[in-house]
C-alpha cells in the first residue's frame, strides 16, 4: 500500500468515525427518531451526501451507531462485575442493575440497539454483537444455580433478560410505576432475580 493510499484509508476511517460519533451524540441528545442522514452529516461537519460514501445504507450507519451502544454497555458490565466480589449471584445482581440503568439513562441508544429492523437486517453483525453479553449472563446463571442443578441456564438467562427488558420498557412508559404503585425500580429488580434464580443459596 502506497503512502497516498494509506492516507486515503486513514481519512476514510476518520470520516466514518466522525459520522458514528456524531450519531452517538445525536441519539443521546434527541433520541433514535432524530437519526436522519442529513442531521448526522450536519453534526459531523460534512456534506449531506457524504454518509453514503462510507455507509451504503441508512441501516449500515444506524447499526454502526448501535454497536457503540453495545460497546458502552459491555464496558459498564465489565466494570461492575470487577467490583462484585461475593460470587455469581452478586455478579448477576450487578449485571442486572447496569442493564436497567443503561436502559433508563441511555433511552435513545437502548431503543436503537434493539430496533427490530436493524437486528433483522443483519447489518454489521449487530445481532451477534449482543451474544457475548448473553453468553456471560448464561454462564453466571449456571454458576448461581443450586448444586443440585436446575433448568437449562440458557433458558433461564433468556427469561431473565426478557424480564429485565420488559421492566425497562414498561418503566419508561410509566406503566409499572402505576401498576406496582412504586417509584422505585429496586423491588422489581429483586423480584425478577428471585423469580428466575430462587432465593440466595449455595452456588457452584
Amino acid at each position: 500500500m502506497t503512502d497516498e493510499t494509506e492516507t486515503e484509508a486513514e481519512t476514510a476511517a476518520g470520516l466514518r468515525g466522525r459520522l458514528i460519533d456524531a450519531g452517538v451524540e445525536l441519539v443521546h441528545a434527541e433520541g433514535a427518531q432524530a437519526l436522519s442522514l442529513r442531521e448526522i452529516a450536519r453534526r459531523a461537519g460534512v456534506s449531506h451526501g457524504a454518509p453514503r460514501r462510507y455507509f451504503p445504507t441508512h441501516l449500515d450507519l444506524l447499526s454502526a451507531i448501535a454497536r457503540e451502544g453495545f460497546a458502552e454497555l459491555t464496558e459498564r458490565v465489565t466494570a461492575a462485575l470487577g467490583a462484585a466480589s461475593d460470587g455469581p449471584r452478586a455478579e448477576l445482581d450487578a449485571l442486572a442493575r447496569v442493564y436497567l440503568d443503561f436502559a433508563l439513562t441511555r433511552r435513545g441508544m437502548y431503543e436503537l440497539m434493539f430496533r427490530h429492523d436493524l437486528l433483522e437486517s443483519g447489518r454489521l453483525g449487530l445481532r451477534e454483537t449482543s451474544l457475548p453479553l448473553f453468553d456471560l449472563l448464561a454462564r453466571l446463571v449456571a454458576r448461581a444455580q443450586p448444586e443440585t442443578g436446575g433448568p437449562d441456564p440458557a433458558a433461564v438467562a433468556a427469561a431473565l433478560w426478557a424480564n429485565l427488558h420488559g421492566i425497562a420498557q414498561l418503566w419508561v412508559w410509566g406503566s409499572l410505576q402505576l401498576a406496582a404503585r412504586t417509584d422505585d425500580v429496586e423491588p422489581l429488580l429483586r423480584a425478577a432475580l428471585d423469580a428466575h434464580l430462587g432465593p440466595t443459596g449455595h452456588t457452584r
